[in-house]
């Protein structure tokens, strides 16, 4: 068992005395959570919660542990801090799996301009688990998908990217201007995996609910393989693919806010990791179609005839 990460789980419930709370402070679902929680109290052989369908209380073994293991935590952080500061020549940096391999490459090419002697180390990961890999400080830096909650953490200039629909080339909605999100009704639908990407899940299963789509089936991944035969439709930018087209959600209802993040407790990173979000602004603008979050005009849809308000 990874003590220090279920002592982090401990002190996330224990501050927060609400399990569903602080799964979405983790950025985690609360079944994993609670089943962490329950190999802590296993390993340690003491009941650390008292649990009713109320309230989470700390257990008297739970508040003499809560000292302990925020002292154990802060001890791991500066450790790693330390060791991160000797390297000298390393940014970790978190990115989304599905962010696509060229803008990747521009990141990394855009830090080596300004930082020839920092080796950037991109590796994919959904934000959920980047939240867990910075407070862990297995990575320095992160570029996360709005909503996230994490108190611990820093975050930079939020970006928005409108997001159209991709379809296959053959579907009869692929020759029209624009698709009005109940058009889509009776497709299924590709996303991020909702564990990965908690947040933003809801929120865009939200937007599509309230503007008349609910999918039959919510597909999870990052591949578009499933939207090239047919099978579902999804949400992103515009790309070039062949057997897939591209369309406009009309009143731009869908959105993906992103921005870096860091850990509050980054103090020998700052420069490298300020450094680094100015060239993520700046890639993801250029490289990506974001634009900053006061750029984007206020979300409208233009009702069709017969829909209810």
């Amino acid at each position: 068992m990874d003590l220090v990460r279920h002592l982090r789980y401990f002190i996330a419930v224990a501050e927060e005395l609400h399990f569903g709370n602080a799964a979405i402070r983790l950025g985690m679902a609360q079944p994993p959570l609670s089943q962490r929680i329950k190999r802590l109290e296993e390993e340690l052989g003491t009941r650390l919660f008292d649990r009713s369908a109320r309230q989470v209380r700390l257990t008297e073994a739970g508040r003499l542990l809560l000292g302990e293991a925020r002292e154990i935590v802060t001890r791991v952080d500066r450790l790693h801090e330390l060791a991160r500061h000797g390297e000298g020549t390393m940014l970790k940096v978190g990115v989304p799996p599905d962010l696509g391999a060229a803008v990747i490459a521009a990141l990394v090419a855009g830090f080596r301009e300004t930082h020839p002697e920092v080796r950037l180390t991109p590796a994919e990961i959904w934000t959920a688990d980047q939240v867990t890999a910075l407070a862990e400080g297995v990575i320095d830096v992160g570029l996360v998908r709005h909503p996230v909650t994490a108190p611990g953490l820093r975050f930079g200039e939020p970006l928005v990217q409108i997001q159209g629909v991709l379809l296959a080339a053959g579907d009869p909605l692929a020759g029209v201007g624009e698709v009005h999100l109940a058009d889509l009704a009776g497709r299924e639908l590709l996303m991020p995996p909702k564990d990965g990407e908690p947040g933003m899940h809801a929120e865009t299963l939200s937007e599509c609910r309230r503007h008349g789509y609910v999918p039959t089936q919510v597909h999870e991944g990052a591949g578009l393989g499933l939207v090239l035969a047919g099978a579902a439709v999804a949400f992103g930018p515009k790309v070039e693919i062949p057997g897939l087209a591209w369309r406009p959600l009309l009143g731009s209802p869908i959105a993906c806010r992103i921005s870096t993040a860091w850990r509050a407790t980054t103090m020998p990173m700052n420069k490298r990791v300020d450094d680094f979000s100015a060239v993520a602004v700046r890639t993801l603008k250029e490289s990506a179609g974001m634009t900053g979050e006061g750029a984007v005009p206020a979300r409208r849809i233009s009702r069709r005839p017969g829909m209810m308000a």
